[in-house]
C-alpha cells in the first residue's frame, strides 16, 4: 500500500512538472526501459541501434540534445553522462503538443520552449549565439547525405542562409558590417509565423520502431 501510494505520489509530481498525463507518462517508462535495455539510466551508446536515427544527418545533434544541460535545466552549459527517466520525460516535454485547453499565454509560452531547444540544438558551445560556424555545421550535416551536392555549395547555403537570417533580425546589412550570431531574441523573430509543432517529431521513439531494436 505505502510502495503503491509512492509511486502515484512521484507520478503526479512528474505530471506537475512535465504535463504529461499518467497515461502518457507510463507509456513513456515503457519507451525508456525499452531504449535503456531496463536499466535506471540512458546513456549516449544506447541510442546507437534506434533505426530512425542512424540515417538522420544530424543525429549526433538529436542525441546531444538529450544531455544538453540547458535543456534538462540543471545549467547554462556542459553535458549529462547519463540520464534518468525524470530528465527523460523532461526532455519530451519539449515535444508534447500544443494542448487545446491551453490559453494564449500558455500557448505562447510552450511555442518558446521548443525553440529554445531548438536553438541550443544550434548553438553548440553554450554562448547564447548561433554563430556563422555553427550555422555551417548544421547546413553541412543536413546536406552531408546528398550526393549531388559539394561541401564548397553546402558552405554557400549556409552563409547565404545565414545573411537571409541577418537582415531579418538587423535590416539590410552594409557588405562591411560582421554579424555577430543569432541570439535567442532573433531566433524567434526568424521563426515567427512558422508552425514549429509540424517540425517537431519524435518518431524515432514509437514502440513500433523500439521493438525493432532488440
Amino acid at each position: 500500500m505505502g510502495a503503491a501510494h509512492s509511486a502515484s505520489e512521484e507520478v503526479r509530481e512528474l505530471e506537475g512538472k512535465t504535463g504529461f498525463s499518467s497515461d502518457q507518462i507510463e507509456q513513456l517508462h515503457r519507451r525508456f526501459k525499452q531504449l535503456s535495455g531496463d536499466q535506471p539510466t540512458i546513456r549516449k551508446e544506447n541510442f546507437n541501434n534506434v533505426p530512425d536515427l542512424e540515417l538522420n544527418p544530424i543525429r549526433s545533434k538529436i542525441v546531444r540534445a538529450f544531455f544538453d544541460n540547458r535543456n534538462l535545466r540543471k545549467g547554462p552549459s556542459g553535458l549529462a553522462d547519463e540520464i534518468n527517466f525524470e530528465d527523460f520525460l523532461t526532455i519530451m516535454s519539449y515535444f508534447r503538443p500544443i494542448d487545446t485547453s491551453m490559453d494564449e499565454e500558455q500557448v505562447e509560452l510552450s511555442r518558446k520552449e521548443k525553440l529554445r531547444f531548438l536553438f541550443h540544438m544550434y548553438d553548440s558551445d553554450s554562448d547564447g549565439r548561433i554563430t556563422l560556424e555553427e550555422y555551417r555545421n548544421v547546413v553541412e550535416e543536413l546536406l552531408s547525405g546528398n550526393p549531388h551536392i559539394e561541401k564548397e555549395s553546402a558552405r554557400s547555403i549556409a552563409d547565404g542562409a545565414m545573411m537571409e537570417a541577418a537582415s531579418v533580425c538587423m535590416g539590410q546589412m552594409e557588405p562591411d558590417q560582421v554579424y555577430e550570431g543569432i541570439t535567442f531574441e532573433d531566433f524567434l523573430k526568424i521563426w515567427q509565423g512558422i508552425d514549429i509543432e509540424t517540425k517537431m517529431h519524435v518518431r524515432f521513439l514509437n514502440m513500433e520502431t523500439m521493438a525493432l531494436c532488440h
